[in-house]
């Protein structure tokens, strides 16, 4: 009989509901002391051109107050702090809290129950966590009632390419090769089995872009990068 994978399951089933709450925090506590190393190596150092470019898409103020949601180890933070903006970090992985790298305040939160009060921000931000959620429903509900009226939002994520060479490529990286690098380098490899396979949670981009539209955002923008890898979706609070 085959050993049920701590985080896919005996079938390789992604988790669901609440039991994906527990397994998606759990395994963000355990891969934490790690996760940047194993960022950098995965992304191929790409990581910081897309969160530039996320940032160049909110058009934000001077000193303006920035949320990162789902903040992890900090990075979006580091690089709102050295523009001149006020960051404020908010992640439910206490280990990722505890591995940051950051100076911005930080609270253990969960994203679809934000612990700040209405229009508290100006913009908000989310790096490679919206296919972490349970209910992105009741997230972005969240994002809009904290941001205030007019603030931006931008989330970036993994995506999967639309044309045959790209996907096939993209396969090849995040199904293949990714799994064996979370096995040989990571002291958790079942997370890097997960987090190729989790794309499957993220909604089509049409889907996202109504999403964000019901949740009260206009101006929303889906664009892509690095050969349709990665996403990028935008809007501002109405």
């Amino acid at each position: 009989m085959s050993q049920p994978d701590p985080v896919l399951g005996v079938n390789g089933e992604l988790p669901r509901g609440e039991n994906k709450r527990q397994v998606v925090e759990e395994m963000f506590d355990r891969v934490a002391p790690g996760y940047d190393r194993m960022n950098r190596i995965i992304s191929l150092g790409l990581d910081t051109r897309w969160r530039n470019r996320t940032l160049e898409a909110l058009r934000l103020a001077p000193a303006a107050r920035v949320l990162d949601l789902a903040c992890g180890t900090g990075d979006f933070c580091v690089d709102l702090t050295a523009s001149g903006y006020r960051a404020v970090g908010a992640d439910f992985s206490a280990g990722m809290l505890k591995a940051t790298r950051t100076s911005a305040p930080l609270v253990r939160v969960d994203a679809a129950a934000l612990a700040y009060p209405a229009e508290s921000f100006d913009a908000v931000v989310c790096g490679f966590a919206l296919r972490n959620f349970v209910d992105l429903v009741q997230v972005f509900a969240e994002v809009a009632r904290v941001l205030r009226p007019g603030g931006r939002f931008a989330a970036l994520d993994a995506a999967v390419p639309e044309s045959y060479l790209a996907r096939a490529g993209n396969t090849v990286w995040f199904r293949g090769v990714v799994p064996v690098l979370g096995r040989v380098l990571s002291r958790d490899p079942e997370a890097y089995r997960y987090l190729p396979a989790s794309t499957a949670y993220l909604p089509e981009s049409e889907a996202l872009i109504n999403l964000l539209v019901d949740s009260g955002f206009t101006n929303v923008e889906h664009t892509t990068m690095t050969i349709g890898s990665v996403q990028l979706l935008t809007g501002t609070r109405s």
